[in-house]
């Protein structure tokens, strides 16, 4: 018997708070999220590596761990980066290659699942943090640009 499809309501955009040139694999992220929390698996459903690759995570089909109260129905996407080099600061540092696979993977994800820009959320509207290091007016911005 098939498991249910999950029915997704929101994107959630995430950086992996490490320098930005810092190479970071989704191996590690998952060993993170496993040895360090103690989950079952990595907690986002995709990762953009700075060359904009995108990698898949946790399948869609399962609940992510990447936003307390909002896993259940949300799709969690994270770039790796989000610190300046130099000063260790949270900071956009986003490659362009980074900002055109997130662009349309979450234009994908959307026409997928029946989203409008409303239904796209940065980590940092739910949580003290300030991940995913830009603000979600310059995203929404961004995915009507292109």
């Amino acid at each position: 018997m098939s498991q249910p499809q999950r029915i997704i309501n929101e994107i959630i955009l995430h950086c992996t708070a490490t320098l930005a040139t810092q190479p970071v694999t989704i191996d590690q992220i998952k060993r993170w999220h496993c040895q360090d929390n103690g989950w079952l698996d990595i907690g986002y459903h995709y990762v953009i590596s700075q060359d904009g690759t995108i990698h898949e995570g946790r399948h869609v089909s399962k609940q992510g761990a990447h936003c307390k109260g909002h896993n259940q129905n949300s799709i969690g996407i994270c770039y790796i980066g989000g610190l300046d080099d130099f000063t260790g600061t949270p900071a956009d540092t986003r490659t362009p290659m980074q900002k055109k696979a997130l662009i349309g993977l979450v234009k994908e994800l959307m026409q997928k699942h029946g989203l409008r820009p409303e239904h796209i959320h940065c980590h940092n509207e739910f949580s003290n943090r300030a991940c995913p290091c830009f603000t979600i007016a310059s995203f929404r911005r961004e995915l009507s640009s292109i």
